[in-house]
């Protein structure tokens, strides 16, 4: 089990690491979005390959695949153009909201009933927001901060329905697969609006979007995979935390972007809800399992 818990915080830990890279690369999100996904993809065919899975590569993923990849450039394009207006843990913290909202919608048109403890926990999160923004709703005179938050906005409603889409896809589509074409959707849909750059880049660059491709592209998500196949989804989602907590060590360490004594107890707020909605959400999939098993008998 421990092999899985390391193979679950190195996915984190990598999928972090997006916000940084793309600082470094200094190119437009259009650009790194394309190329992290883009790479991402090729490795993951090339990995199937390797590995003697060439079926899955031909396997049609279905429509809904390519949906959600389409989502998944947005929340990563949106995600790294508000990192350039606000800061990595502003930008990363919202984004984070992404499943509180997916557990919202869910409860209105999915029939995913929310527990009176899973609402308490949506509003903990929401206050842990706010306690990040310092209470500070006053938008005068912050154009730059709410361009940032606007990106980061739309950020975390494309993750939701990432989140949201992901679970109408149909189980017999491979994990493998889907990721891969889920990348590749992504990477055409961000093709014409980084070829309208038209920017030119050295080879320092260069190096920084393979990098975007390879590590938070392709390897952290591997990494996930091979976590997923042992590891309880509260377990999983309750390590996957660690991505938010990466990104603002990283701004913190790299880019001097130090937090409050209030906006860091925002951030544990918002952490600590997504942990313990994590350990709701499975214990509530488990009493469903054994009822369903009841029945069945």
């Amino acid at each position: 089990m421990s092999v899985y818990i390391l193979a679950a915080v190195l996915s984190a830990v990598l999928m972090g690491t997006i916000g940084a890279i793309a600082v470094y690369a200094n190119v437009s999100a259009e650009t790194v979005t394309f190329y992290r996904l883009f790479i991402g993809a090729l490795l993951m065919a090339g990995f199937l390959l390797v590995t003697g899975q060439k079926r899955q590569i031909i396997t049609w993923p279905g429509f809904k695949v390519l949906v959600t990849g389409g989502f998944l450039a947005g929340f990563v394009v949106f995600y790294v153009m508000a990192m350039g207006y606000t800061s990595m843990a502003n930008a990363i913290m919202l984004l984070y909201l992404a499943p509180v909202t997916a557990s919202v919608v869910a409860h209105f048109f999915m029939g995913e009933r929310l527990s009176g403890v899973s609402a308490a926990l949506i509003v903990v999160a929401l206050f842990g927001f706010a306690m990040m923004l310092e209470f500070n709703f006053n938008l005068s005179g912050r154009g730059e901060e709410v361009v940032g938050l606007f990106y980061a906005l739309c950020a975390m409603v494309c993750y939701a329905a990432f989140i949201l889409t992901n679970r109408l896809i149909h189980e017999r589509v491979p994990v493998l697969t889907r990721s891969g074409y889920q990348m590749l959707a992504g990477a055409i849909c961000m093709l014409p609006l980084m070829l309208q750059q038209g920017e030119s880049m050295d080879a320092s660059q260069w190096g920084w979007l393979v990098a975007a491709g390879v590590v938070p592209g392709f390897l952290a998500i591997m990494l996930a995979v091979v976590a997923l196949r042992a590891l309880p989804a509260a377990t999983f989602g309750t390590l996957a935390y660690l991505e938010p907590i990466t990104v603002v060590g990283l701004g913190w360490i790299l880019f001097g972007q130090s937090l409050s004594a209030l906006q860091l107890a925002g951030s544990l707020l918002i952490i600590a809800s997504g942990v313990m909605q994590a350990g709701v959400s499975e214990r509530r999939a488990r009493n469903d399992e054994i009822r369903g098993q009841a029945l069945a008998r």
